[in-house]
């Protein structure tokens, strides 16, 4: 049976990480591989985001769920990662709901609604990482696989080890992350499937 993966990545179209994502998933989907993987992005354009009115907030639940269902969470971590900011827009930790306003994931457009959260509350130590907080949704992702003691693998989207690439809440991973992409008996760059699947513990 394959192992349930969360994938936490980069997906601007321009200069993301997509890349290494299309590989995860193309090792999922294949009948050589026995690995689950969650794309992040198919999170993204599932039911939560279709509703008109889904916020930050409601996004950031939704990745809690998908990380609770998943043995173990994969930090896809390139060039641009630790200057990634899409998620932080919630001021509703630290201002009255009076004071705060978002705007809907896929409405945007139309400009900022009201908050609709009307208390919030410290979460315990045995419940999900808060979705109202101020981080982006990339380090969201990693406080809650933190919090729920998943299996953490960080892989930069190179063929080195990039220790400056690492946002300053991943620096603790420094001395396990590792490259993704390696290079074949004919010189092709290839991604690492034995790290992968070692890390994952197969």
């Amino acid at each position: 049976m394959g192992k349930r993966v969360y994938i936490s990545a980069d997906y601007d179209p321009k200069d993301g990480d997509q890349e290494v994502v299309d590989q995860l998933n193309a090792w999922a989907n294949d009948k050589k591989h026995n690995v689950d993987f969650v794309d992040m992005a198919k999170v993204i354009s599932g039911t939560v985001a279709n509703d008109p009115d889904c916020r930050i907030c409601d996004l950031k639940k939704e990745f809690n769920h998908q990380i609770n269902a998943s043995s173990a969470v994969i930090f896809i971590v390139g060039n641009k990662t630790k200057d990634r900011a899409a998620g932080n827009a919630c001021e509703r930790y630290s201002h009255d709901q009076c004071d705060c306003t978002c705007a809907p994931y896929k409405n945007n457009a139309g400009g900022s609604k009201p908050c609709k959260i009307e208390s919030t509350s410290t979460p315990s130590a045995d419940e999900d990482y808060g979705c109202i907080n101020p981080f982006s949704y990339l380090r969201h992702e990693f406080e809650q696989a933190s919090k729920r003691r998943k299996t953490i693998i960080i892989i930069y989207n190179s063929k080195y080890k990039m220790p400056s690439w690492l946002p300053s809440y991943m620096k603790d991973y420094e001395e396990i992350a590792k490259p993704f992409w390696t290079t074949d008996a004919n010189g092709n760059k290839v991604g690492d499937y034995a790290m992968i699947k070692q890390a994952l513990g197969y």
